[in-house]
C-alpha cells in the first residue's frame, strides 16, 4: 500500500474549504474542496476518487495545486477554450471602416476587411463576421445609452 499524501490544514483553511463546499455555485469546485477535505482526514487518493467522482491522479493534481496556491489553486484558470478569431480591440476600427465603405453589402465589406488583414491569419466566415458586427453594434448602443 502506498503512502497517504495528507495535507495539513489550518483552522482557517479548513473553515474556508467547508464554507466553499456548502455555498459555492460551481459543482466541480465543490468537488475539489471535498477532495482536499477528505485527503486532510487521512483517506487515500483512490478512496477520495471514488467518493468525488474523479481519478486518483486528478485528486493528487488538485492536492498539489492546493498546496502551492491555496484555495485559489482549486479554481479554473482563465484562458481555456478556443480563442476568438476577431478581437474587439484590434479589429474594431478596420471592420468599421470596411463596413462604412460598403454599407449595403456585408460580403464586400468582409472581403475588403480580409484583404487588409495580415497574411497567415485564419479566414473568417460570413456568420462570424456578422456576429462580430452585432457585438460591435451592441457595444455602440450601450455606449450611447450610458
Amino acid at each position: 500500500m502506498g503512502r497517504v499524501n495528507t495535507p495539513v490544514l489550518t483552522n482557517t483553511q479548513q473553515a474556508e474549504l467547508e464554507r466553499e463546499l456548502k455555498s459555492n455555485d460551481n459543482h466541480s469546485f465543490r468537488m475539489r474542496c471535498q477532495a482536499i477535505l477528505l485527503k486532510a482526514a487521512g483517506r487515500n487518493s483512490k478512496d477520495v476518487a471514488l467518493i468525488v467522482g474523479m481519478c486518483h491522479v486528478s485528486v493528487n493534481s488538485w492536492l498539489k495545486r492546493f498546496k502551492n496556491d491555496g484555495i485559489e489553486g482549486l479554481k479554473i484558470k482563465p484562458g481555456r477554450g478556443r480563442k476568438p478569431l476577431l478581437d474587439k480591440i484590434a479589429d474594431k476600427e478596420a471592420v468599421l471602416a470596411a463596413v462604412k465603405a460598403n454599407r449595403q453589402r456585408i460580403q464586400l465589406a468582409k472581403a475588403d476587411w480580409q484583404a487588409t488583414r495580415q497574411k497567415g491569419s485564419k479566414p473568417v466566415s460570413e456568420s462570424t463576421f456578422r456576429t462580430f458586427l452585432k457585438t460591435l453594434v451592441g457595444d455602440i448602443n450601450e455606449f450611447a445609452d450610458g
